[in-house]
């Protein structure tokens, strides 16, 4: 099985990825993981500022490990925000029983009543470093991307709106 998380930064992506490698003992793959050896290893001309521009670049190569892993047995989770919101077209009914897709949002209200703990809560699991650029209006406006994107199958979605709570079993069997 394929686990594919998307969303928006900073609503637990990296988290959820953890908890089901912790819980299912399943290999994880990080988008940003393969983004920044990409750029640091000087094959790509794009920069760690480059976001528009890198699910064009990184989506073919994650959806050709997603296939192998599928042709392989192999389950793997993968997580991150750069997968293009028609995704499903790039994979046969066959790659796509295998896949299970969800996408992390967080409410405009929830992100007004939860800004700081949010911003807090950055680094749980990766090192984040220096954070300035994401403020309140930043994190409205790409989670309402997501929403807007993802939201027209509501089944895919993980809303995060009253209490921040990632239940994996209804994750996996949703």
């Amino acid at each position: 099985m394929i686990y594919l998380i998307t969303g928006a930064g900073h609503t637990g992506k990296t988290l959820l990825a953890q908890k089901l490698l912790e819980k299912y003992h399943y290999p994880y793959l990080s988008m940003d993981h393969v983004k920044m050896g990409l750029i640091r290893s000087g094959n790509t001309a794009l920069t760690p500022y480059d976001d528009d521009r890198m699910t064009d670049y990184l989506w073919p190569i994650i959806r050709e490990i997603i296939k192998t892993a599928i042709e392989n047995e192999q389950n793997l989770i993968v997580e991150g925000c750069y997968v293009p919101a028609d995704w499903e077209k790039d994979f046969s009914r066959e790659y796509r029983e295998n896949i299970r897709f969800r996408c992390l949002v967080m409410t405009e209200d929830y992100i007004r009543r939860h800004f700081g703990e949010i911003k807090s809560r950055a680094s749980v699991i990766e090192q984040r470093g220096e954070d300035a650029d994401f403020d309140m209006e930043t994190a409205i406006r790409e989670n309402n991307r997501f929403l807007t994107v993802f939201g027209k199958e509501p089944e895919q979605l993980i809303l995060i709106d009253k209490e921040y709570r990632l239940n994996i079993e209804s994750y996996v069997y949703r």
